[in-house]
């Protein structure tokens, strides 16, 4: 299935609960407002994956037991998979560590079920925008946490996911997007938008300057496929991918 098309402006919204009643309450509440769609449900962590690759929202409302059935790692699955993604852990009584725990683990906010309806609207809007939502008890809690943190914000290199080093691997290698996606089981398109997130990361504009990033900052990077094409293949690759003149690589891009 095809990702459905918008008009320009539209935030769309994934919906995953449980609960079917909810789901649909939450799909009356956006339709009735101009900029907002449930362009997906699920109801449970493989549907989310399998509805975030399909729709690609850019808001989606996860319950907390939901988000429990991969070991917390579904957050971060659903970003690696829709990097413009902004997830929301909907919770029955969330306390403030788990709150806390959420927004550590990559989701934009932490919304009750119980609260007015009208919040869920305002907090969809306000993480598409690239704020953070959490109950009004835990706002003092995230202020605590955010002094907290080290005063040097972490080098670009160290916000790289793990599947993010994985496709910088492989491309190293000289594999084409095809190629990529097929050996990661993804989308080809989830390979283009984890390469606009790393070149959004490290500050490069191409992959033939990725490769020479990784090559200078010393990239510890996952094992590298068992298939190796020869030099010349990955020289080619690269020189057909890549709008730059690749004469200044040499010998230490190809080992």
């Amino acid at each position: 299935m095809g990702t459905a098309r918008l008009p320009k402006g539209k935030i769309r919204v994934l919906v995953a609960d449980r609960e079917a009643i909810f789901r649909l309450g939450l799909k009356k509440l956006f339709a009735v407002e101009d900029d907002l769609r449930v362009v997906g449900e699920a109801e449970n962590a493989a549907d989310v994956l399998s509805r975030t690759e399909t729709f690609r929202p850019d808001v989606a409302f996860i319950h907390e037991e939901i988000v429990a059935e991969s070991d917390g790692n579904l957050i971060a699955s659903v970003m690696e998979a829709s990097p413009q993604c902004k997830v929301v852990v909907t919770s029955s009584s969330a306390s403030d560590d788990a709150s806390m725990r959420h927004v550590r683990s990559g989701a934009a906010g932490v919304i009750l079920k119980s609260v007015d309806p009208q919040m869920f609207v305002k907090c969809a809007r306000r993480v598409s925008e690239g704020d953070t939502w959490v109950p009004k008890r835990s706002v003092s809690v995230m202020a605590k946490m955010i002094e907290a943190r080290p005063e040097h914000p972490p080098r670009p290199v160290d916000t790289l996911t793990r599947r993010e080093k994985m496709v910088i691997s492989y491309l190293m290698q000289g594999w084409r997007n095809r190629e990529i996606s097929t050996h990661l089981s993804i989308s080809e398109q989830t390979v283009k938008n984890h390469l606009r997130t790393i070149y959004d990361k490290v500050g490069v504009s191409d992959r033939l300057e990725l490769v020479l990033y990784a090559i200078h900052q010393r990239l510890e990077l996952p094992p590298r496929p068992n298939h190796r094409r020869s030099t010349r293949e990955r020289l080619t690759t690269l020189l057909l991918i890549s709008r730059r003149d690749a004469s200044i690589v040499g010998e230490r891009i190809f080992f």
